[in-house]
């Protein structure tokens, strides 16, 4: 690690031991950082992101040794950690009481992680304290995947580490396991297929259809959230049917005076003539869609388009955490042809 970002990273954890907030890289999106010990703090993140006193935050550790302290760990917890950490796996336990109830929202649980980022964990340690950490971003709006996302939300607020763009692109997957069979409560770069090849069967909440819980188990459960200015429609079906509507809808939204986009794979750009096209990626790369997706989202609000139109990517392995994170953009406003 260079000089300087050794000198930034102490910097920034005498911030976060005196109780500051800090805008912090990791593999999947940038995190707004807080001692998690500090109620004080991590009420500042709330306020500083506009965001609902009813969602709890995940905490970052160093290691299975911090999280213990935070977390009661059965068998399946070691085994994840063992298999997953450090890596883009949440893991919700039974909370040892450590931490103020603003980190998790009056829960008897707590969501922990250790990230696989050098600059983040550099960063905990130094701080000695676990840190409190949702996605840097108003929120709502697309998360962050690099410095430059957080300082267009927050200005000069307080101090972003530059990590360069995130390897990832969309939040980690969460998995509950307090209960006897362990349910994925969000998806991510982690699937389903891999956690079960370490632990056995488990669950998994549609994360394809809106939340109706009031009170969200997970960060991300929400009805609508990760959503950029434009309005987001996604189209799915076969290719042929899918780039027909989108054109359809497209050229629709033009007459009536709108500014629509079209997102759609590399291989599928040349279907939508001198239609505005951003491109997510390869057809049969859905973690190249997903390290893509909220740059895109992003740009297309940066670009002043009203309207966007998604091709969907297939709903298997990490393609289903993009659908997730995307029909929740829609808010749910999806056309199947």
């Amino acid at each position: 690690m260079i000089n300087n970002m050794r000198e930034t990273i102490e910097k920034a954890a005498e911030a976060i031991k005196g109780g500051g907030i800090v805008g912090i890289p990791t593999e999947t999106v940038y995190g707004l950082g807080a001692n998690a010990f500090n109620g004080d703090a991590v009420s500042a993140i709330f306020a500083a992101k506009g965001r609902p006193q009813d969602n709890p935050l995940i905490v970052h550790v160093d290691g299975v040794i911090m999280a213990r302290q935070l977390g009661i760990f059965n068998k399946n917890a070691e085994a994840l950690a063992k298999s997953f950490w450090p890596g883009p796996l949440t893991l919700v336990v039974k909370s040892t009481g450590a931490v103020p109830s603003v980190v998790n929202c009056g829960l008897e649980t707590i969501a922990l992680r250790m990230p696989d980022c050098d600059i983040a964990l550099s960063l905990i340690s130094a701080a000695g304290v676990p840190i409190a950490a949702p996605s840097a971003n108003k929120s709502g709006s697309p998360s962050p995947t690099s410095a430059a996302h957080v300082q267009k939300d927050f200005g000069n607020q307080f101090l972003i580490i530059d990590g360069g763009e995130c390897d990832i692109g969309i939040e980690s997957t969460v998995i509950d396991i307090t209960s006897s069979i362990p349910v994925i409560l969000r998806p991510g770069a982690v699937t389903k297929d891999m956690i079960e090849s370490s632990i056995g069967a488990v669950q998994s909440v549609n994360a394809l259809e809106p939340n109706t819980h009031k009170s969200p188990a997970s960060p991300g459960m929400k009805y609508r959230h990760y959503a950029p200015l434009a309005r987001v429609t996604v189209v799915e079906g076969d290719a042929s049917s899918t780039i027909e509507a989108i054109k359809y809808l497209y050229d629709k939204t033009m007459k009536k005076g709108g500014n629509p986009l079209v997102m759609a794979s590399r291989e599928n750009k040349r279907h939508y003539g001198q239609r505005d096209v951003l491109i997510t990626g390869g057809k049969d790369n859905a973690a190249e869609t997903a390290k893509n997706l909220y740059s895109l989202l992003r740009k297309a609000d940066d670009m002043s388009y009203t309207h966007i139109y998604f091709e969907a990517v297939p709903k298997a392995g990490v393609g289903y955490a993009v659908m997730n994170r995307i029909y929740k953009a829609a808010a749910y406003n999806i056309v199947k042809v």
